[in-house]
């Protein structure tokens, strides 16, 4: 393995692949690479890993049968494993990308956010702390940070499905099985159960209520 490691690194700097430290980079497979591709350290790549032109790879990244386009770049500690990103994309840091997932071009996928087993349209962008799960979004869509596709239902997945111009405030819960239509918004700190119309803002809050400080404490001391 050390061998076929050290052999393939050879051949890629050969093509003028830049490397910060190819002692500290593991092939554990076929890595292909295009020009102008750059690899930090502490990056593993597993199985058969496809990278275009220009890709920028982060230190302590790890790809697992993967395509990622020309022009992306895998920001630092993010996970890729059995998904195609498309070109111009930025992915992390500390992002995870799971089997099934395809991201289109020019998209950004934030901090801490995990993506499992879903399409995401070009030009999107999912916020840190987010979590989508066997959703479809269509192009130019936003997701707040903290927002999750409420996947599982206690006995199998269920899908979402965001059509494109959608904004997604901070913090929503969208209830799978769940369509969100086009152009909407949902307001942040939302839990969405029912489908929302496209070109509409849709909220479902409950009722702020402020209680003065010498009633809770009348309360605490019976």
């Amino acid at each position: 393995m050390k061998e076929n490691n050290n052999n393939q690194i050879s051949e890629l700097e050969g093509k003028s692949i830049k490397f910060s430290d190819k002692d500290k980079v593991d092939i554990r497979g076929e890595l292909i690479c295009g020009a102008n591709v750059q690899i930090d350290i502490n990056v593993i790549f597993k199985g058969k890993v496809e990278l275009g032109d220009s890709v920028v790879i982060g230190a302590n990244t790890i790809v697992n049968n993967s395509v990622i386009k020309s022009g992306t770049k895998i920001k630092d500690y993010s996970l890729i494993k059995n998904v195609t990103i498309g070109e111009h994309c930025i992915i992390g840091p500390f992002s995870r990308l799971r089997t099934g997932t395809n991201v289109g071009d020019y998209s950004n996928i934030g901090t801490f956010v995990e993506i499992k087993n879903s399409i995401i349209g070009s030009n999107c962008k999912i916020n840190h702390m987010a979590f989508i799960g066997d959703a479809r979004l269509g192009n130019d869509v936003i997701i707040g940070a903290g927002s999750i596709t409420c996947n599982h239902d206690g006995e199998k997945s269920q899908e979402t499905i965001i059509h494109s111009g959608v904004y997604i405030g901070s913090n929503v819960n969208l209830i799978a099985p769940i369509e969100i239509g086009e152009n909407a918004i949902i307001g942040a700190g939302s839990t969405i159960s029912h489908d929302a119309p496209q070109n509409k803002l849709t909220l479902e809050r409950s009722k702020e209520v402020s209680i003065d400080n010498k009633k809770i404490l009348n309360q605490k001391n019976k």
